[in-house]
């Protein structure tokens, strides 16, 4: 342990003490409550295993959730099963195909984000429900499969108190103007690059 001399042990604590006067009020400040619109972007993982960390702090503070898969649900969820252990207080929609170059089948993918957004706006209409995971729902913006203004509209009119979370690379710059919080995931370094595959626990 680091020996501390009273001198320095004083000018910490009336640091701090100054620094708690500022957090304090800042915090104090701060008096809206509201639903927030929420962006997980970006060319970095983990995008989705953020927004399914809110989901379950929400579940913890007792809520409901509900979670719609644009793109992912052509193979198995493995938080979806993690999930399952709060029982009808999570509903969960995997709505997609797979990826654009995997089904490669443009009027297909078009049907199946249509199904996915009216699943999606069921759940923000359920007032018992406290959040909304849109998962890759940027995706499906990206390549027009969905009308941005109409989407944009539907989020932004949406009950006060409900919070909504979409995911996915390449967010249009309109949602991430309509957005309350906006968090970009910055790629430094992926072990893809290695050689390394996907791997169960972590991609899946």
């Amino acid at each position: 342990m680091t020996d501390i001399s009273v001198e320095e042990a004083a000018r910490h604590r009336e640091k701090m003490a100054k620094r708690k006067a500022v957090q304090d009020a800042e915090v104090a400040g701060k008096t809206v409550e509201k639903g927030l619109l929420i962006v997980h972007t970006g060319a970095g993982k983990g995008k989705s295993t953020a927004a399914f960390g809110l989901a379950l702090r929400i579940l913890g503070h007792g809520g409901r959730v509900g979670v719609v898969q644009f793109i992912k649900g052509a193979w198995h969820s493995a938080e979806r099963d993690a999930l399952s252990v709060f029982g009808d207080r999570v509903e969960w929609h995997s709505m997609g195909e797979g990826f654009t170059w995997e089904t490669q089948d443009k009027a297909r993918d078009i049907a199946a984000c249509a199904r996915a957004w009216n699943k999606a706006q069921e759940l923000m209409d359920d007032p018992s429900i406290g959040l909304v995971i849109l998962d890759e729902l940027n995706i499906a913006l990206r390549y027009d499969y969905l009308p941005l203004d109409g989407v944009i509209a539907v989020l932004t009119q949406r009950r006060p108190d409900l919070h909504v979370i979409v995911t996915g690379r390449n967010a249009k710059p309109e949602l991430i103007e309509a957005a309350d919080l906006v968090t970009e995931m910055a790629l430094v370094k992926h072990h893809f690059k290695a050689g390394v595959k996907a791997q169960k626990g972590i991609e899946f």
